[in-house]
């Protein structure tokens, strides 16, 4: 027993230590205070490519958003690779995950060749997927137009086992993660949602021109902005830019030789393979950029820039939490309420009042993955645990889970929306869940746009089909899925299509106490 007190004991010691040792260092790490720049005024002395098309566009919607759904993953890349390409003066990008394959090395192109037509480019990445990519973000910010900063890093960057041990004696601190996403070009056209930059949220299932047929495809939604929107958008950007978690990364890594020029050489070779050349043919031409640009912006005065303030990320709550305005939103709610999310885990105010909803005989609708389909068994073990309690409320609840081709991987839902009355919609990167509504920092835009909301209806009603879900519903105490697939039963009592061991181990999650870290 005193052994175990001992190591207790120390453990706290170390903690304690590590923590106040941490922020001495953030203090002395942190990087100058920077702002997103004017786009007009005295101190703008020429006008960018997208400063012209933005005048184009607002000529007739002054003091108004444009508003456009980037429901497809070849717009999604297009959109972001065409504002880079065009931007004349700045880029700021902040994002959770930017993956180092084909077109997460095209897009690093797109950033660097802004950079060298002289555009100031800022780059805020969490930190949880950039270590053991360091030499690739660091070389980055070599270039003098490109800062890179990583959202609450850790202090090692060296062998993996000081890495685990770091993380875990400062487990409360690492959990915050800045989990929003954003694409901002010269101030003009912004791209919130629930993209990362990588192959899955770009690459569509099943396209032999692309060659990556074994990729998991996620099926995600963003929303590409312009007008007062973008405005704050960059007041976001700029609040965490600033914020003391935020390290630039040439202070975490004061020895690590890099060599711009041979990074340039590896991004040639990265973004001229015929994996990329190919897919590039497919999505980049110009009148594919130009639409998902220009084509479909919709203008509204509705619109709400919803967004976690900086200090959410010490736990403080000086301002209202986006997991706030969404519980009102939906105690709110006259007649149905649609959520689509990937991970549904939600806290008791959560669960309570969209239960509370359907009892009241409005008709609350809920897509998620299908353990068939998931890409987080452990978070779908947790989620099991709502299924029954939501059911019993009168609700709806979906599954997603396409029919698998061969040679493919399911594809994934990813997206992150809520629809309140066919009438108000909200688009970002909160997901339903208690890491979201309680650790994350996330960015959404609730909006009200009557053809954009029926588009996203229609997406809605279309992936919660027979052909792409299961329907569930309650026989007595227990789950039913029913299932409309050749071949199999019309109903099924255990998860459709998921293995034996994915069922044991989804549900042993499903009764573990740490729910909220999921």
């Amino acid at each position: 027993m005193i052994w175990l007190l001992l190591i207790v004991a120390l453990t706290a010691i170390l903690s304690f230590a590590g923590f106040h040792s941490w922020h001495r260092f953030a203090r002395a790490a942190q990087g100058e205070r920077g702002y997103a720049l004017p786009v007009d005024g005295p101190s703008v002395t020429q006008h960018t490519i997208l400063d012209r098309v933005f005048a184009d566009l607002v000529s007739d919607n002054l003091g108004k958003s444009g508003l456009m759904g980037l429901f497809d993953n070849a717009d999604a890349f297009a959109a972001r690779a065409y504002t880079a390409q065009k931007a004349g003066r700045s880029l700021d990008v902040m994002t959770y995950i930017w993956r180092t394959d084909t077109t997460g090395w095209l897009l690093m192109r797109d950033v660097l060749d802004a950079a060298d037509r002289g555009v100031r480019v800022r780059l805020l990445l969490d930190d949880i997927y950039v270590q053991s990519f360091d030499p690739v973000f660091l070389s980055l910010s070599f270039h003098p137009n490109i800062e890179v900063r990583l959202f609450n890093p850790l202090r090692n960057r060296g062998p993996v086992i000081w890495r685990a041990l770091e993380t875990m004696l400062g487990l409360r601190r690492y959990n915050r993660r800045l989990h929003s996403k954003a694409w901002i070009a010269d101030g003009r056209f912004g791209i919130v949602g629930g993209r990362n930059i990588g192959d899955t949220y770009f690459l569509k299932s099943g396209d032999p021109k692309i060659g990556q047929s074994a990729a998991r495809i996620s099926r995600d939604a963003d929303l590409m902005l312009a007008g007062p929107a973008v405005r704050e958008i960059e007041t976001v950007f700029d609040g965490y830019w600033n914020l003391g978690l935020a390290l630039p990364i040439r202070t975490l890594l004061p020895k690590l030789k890099v060599s711009l020029k041979r990074f340039r050489r590896h991004v040639a070779r990265k973004t001229t393979s015929p994996n990329a050349k190919a897919f590039l043919t497919t999505v980049m031409d110009e009148n594919t950029a130009s639409k998902a640009l220009i084509g479909r912006l919709r203008w509204t005065s509705s619109v709400r820039v919803l967004a976690d303030p900086p200090e959410k990320a010490y736990g403080s709550r000086k301002t209202p939490w986006i997991a706030e305005q969404v519980h009102e939103l939906i105690a709110a709610a006259q007649s149905d309420v649609s959520l689509i999310t990937p991970y549904f885990v939600p806290d008791s105010a959560g669960l309570t009042e969209l239960a509370a909803l359907a009892r009241r005989g409005k008709n609350v609708s809920l897509l998620t993955n299908a353990l068939s389909a998931s890409d987080n068994i452990f978070v779908h073990g947790a989620y099991r645990h709502y299924r029954v309690p939501l059911l019993a409320s009168g609700a709806k609840i979906f599954e997603f889970s396409p029919s698998l081709e061969p040679g493919q991987k399911r594809d994934v839902i990813h997206s992150k929306v809520l629809i309140f009355d066919g009438k108000r919609a909200i688009v970002g990167s909160q997901n339903f869940d208690m890491r979201s509504t309680h650790t994350n920092a996330e960015l959404g835009i609730l909006f009200e746009e009557p053809e954009l909301i029926a588009e996203i209806m229609a997406i809605f009603d279309k992936d919660t089909s027979p052909a792409l879900a299961y329907s569930l519903s309650l026989q007595g105490k227990s789950v039913q899925w029913d299932v409309k697939r050749e071949g199999m039963p019309r109903t099924m009592t255990a998860e459709p299509e998921a293995t034996l061991p994915l069922r044991a181990i989804s549900w042993a999650v499903g009764h573990l106490p740490f729910h909220s870290w999921l």
